[in-house]
């Protein structure tokens, strides 16, 4: 295979984050094989567009993913949702 992957990252941390919302930077980062740095910064990009809620449970941070979220571009009604598309794959 070659030296890319048909998923993004960012993809495969959401997929990551639908399964176990309670994972830590390091364990995201070991299951995708990325670095935890990479790990913040995706997070930080899905929350900023609104694909994951984060909130503080004591120490940690538990993940919401907002499976409503339409994954077309520009507010597109007729795109299937993040939830469609995690259900398609099982995740």
């Amino acid at each position: 295979m070659g030296s890319w992957n048909f998923l993004t990252n960012h993809f495969l941390a959401l997929a990551h984050i639908s399964q176990r919302s309670d994972s830590t930077g390091r364990e995201i980062a070991a299951a995708i094989g990325i670095t935890e740095r990479a790990v913040r910064n995706i997070v930080a990009d899905l929350q900023a567009s609104g694909y994951v809620d984060l909130e503080r449970v004591d120490r940690r941070n538990q993940y919401r993913v907002n499976s409503e979220r339409r994954i077309g571009l520009h507010g597109d009604r007729d795109a299937p949702t993040i939830g469609d598309l995690l259900g398609l794959l099982g995740s």
